[in-house]
């Protein structure tokens, strides 16, 4: 990165202009994460709200990527999720549709178009999840309230619904013009902006809880006291320590890579000669991204989902309280009341699951996303080959050796960054007898990571297309003035 690029560049104004409706458009993104649904008594619904996050992992995970839309019950409630999902889907369609991979081969114009589809499809599932929401919240509120709650009208429905989807929208729009500015992904940013909206109250909380000295004081020496909590003091150092080395392995893991050579057979054309030369083809180590997590989380809440539905008919279905109790992630909320005898066996399934299924779509959306066969014939078609490996099925052959073993070591790494929590909540346990809801967020951390290095270097090329002229200037030696002498 040419970090003294970059301050350079914020003297030009251009780059200036698109750096402050960037952050102008973050600032309303904030605003409107505060807007709640109009639906009913707004604290009762953010209090069903706070327990459906808290009984599921996929719930905390679309809170956060959110910025905190579903604890707030605000108008982002649903966030950029269907757009994601739609473009997960659109992705996976293009993969497997022959006319789809046609389009999106078509140049600008294929991916235009493909992009509006996602758009237009990112619409109706963002009806869905609004409807599921709106439905499974008004179902909370009814199973948890001591009187009788009258049930929703339809202008209440309509308004609602209304109101979530303008909302998830409107977010899409957001990105769209921060996409447009030429320094960024406007998505990534308003994922990475609603990761990070959450560090003042977390910050705040630690602060309070290191300076409550009720408990005593630190003492350094024997001769030096200092006004924090002895105890907290430690375990917020030990976490800072652990959050430094998890974010340096997450960065080697973001940009660790295996570099291919690819040599080009020379080729004479008339009194032309081509080829002759050499290429890379990088393969990354984890190409999947965060895709397998999302999709493991998700596929995870199905079944805690089907045993709440389940209870809320029949509240004594011993089949809906061991699929509640056996896939509800674990965390320092849910550990009294899912394991009042302390830790059993019950406690590692839902981790366990997790780690398989983390695997398993790893590997999946690899090979659908990374055709070795396709590479190989237009390798082949360019005359390109890997020096060693015979051209056409054996280059197929030789990649996919190569991608699988990648694949190994990446989706281990990315179960094992999936289990900090429960590693971190387990450490508590055993030590203190409980989780204590300090625990490091690997997904959450991934996501900074990724995004902040895809930005970095978005801003880096815009600089040094903005700056390019200055380097011509200092390149140039300055004329020295010869005095002249009668």
């Amino acid at each position: 990165m040419h970090f003294k690029t970059i301050f350079k560049s914020l003297k030009n104004k251009d780059m200036l202009k698109k750096i402050l409706i960037i952050v102008g458009l973050l600032f309303v993104y904030r605003l409107l994460a505060h807007v709640p649904v109009p639906l009913g008594d707004t604290t009762t619904f953010r209090d069903a709200v706070h327990s459906l996050i808290n009984s599921s992992n996929f719930g905390s995970f679309l809170n956060m990527i959110s910025g905190g839309g579903l604890t707030n019950f605000s108008i982002l409630l649903v966030g950029i999720s269907p757009y994601i999902t739609a473009s997960i889907v659109m992705q996976l369609l293009t993969k497997a549709v022959p006319r789809l991979e046609e389009i999106s081969e078509d140049g600008e114009v294929g991916r235009r178009k493909i992009s509006q589809w996602t758009r237009v499809l990112a619409v109706p599932l963002a009806i869905v999840q609004s409807i599921a929401y709106i439905y499974m919240l008004n179902q909370s509120v009814i199973a948890s309230a001591t009187a009788v709650t009258p049930e929703l009208t339809s202008m209440e429905w309509t308004i609602a619904l209304t109101a979530m989807v303008a909302g998830s929208i409107l977010l899409m729009w957001l990105g769209e013009l921060m996409t447009e500015q030429g320094i960024g992904n406007g998505m990534s940013l308003l994922i990475f902006a609603s990761i990070v909206s959450s560090f003042p109250a977390t910050f705040a909380n630690l602060w309070a809880n290191l300076t409550d000295t009720s408990a005593g004081t630190l003492s350094l020496f024997g001769w030096l006291n200092l006004p924090v909590n002895p105890t907290v003091f430690w375990i917020v150092l030990a976490f800072a320590a652990s959050v430094i080395i998890v974010v340096y392995f997450l960065t080697k893991l973001n940009e660790g890579q295996r570099i291919l050579t690819i040599n080009y057979a020379k080729r004479v054309h008339g009194n032309s000669a081509y080829g002759d030369i050499r290429s890379i083809l990088p393969l990354k180590v984890i190409s999947a991204g965060v895709i397998p997590v999302i999709f493991a989380t998700a596929f995870l809440s199905i079944p805690a989902l089907i045993g709440q539905i389940i209870l809320a008919s029949n509240s004594d279905s011993v089949l809906a309280q061991n699929l509640v109790s056996l896939f509800t992630a674990p965390n320092y909320q849910t550990y009294a009341s899912l394991y009042p005898l302390g830790l059993t066996w019950k406690w590692f399934v839902y981790p366990a699951c997790l780690f398989v299924l983390i695997v398993m779509f790893t590997y999946f959306y690899t090979s659908i996303n990374f055709n070795t066969k396709e590479i190989a014939d237009n390798l082949q078609k360019q005359g390109g080959f890997i020096e060693g490996v015979r051209p056409g099925y054996k280059t197929a052959d030789y990649l996919e050796k190569i991608v699988n073993r990648l694949n190994l070591f990446g989706a281990l790494s990315l179960g094992l960054i999936a289990m900090l929590p429960f590693i971190t909540d387990y450490i508590f346990i055993i030590t203190t007898g409980s989780p204590q809801g300090l625990s490091l967020s690997g997904t959450g951390l991934l996501l900074i990571v990724t995004i902040s290095i895809e930005n970095l270097r978005a801003i880096d090329s815009r600089a040094l297309m903005v700056t390019y002229d200055d380097y011509g200037k200092e390149s140039k030696p300055k004329k020295s003035k010869a005095k002249a002498t009668k």
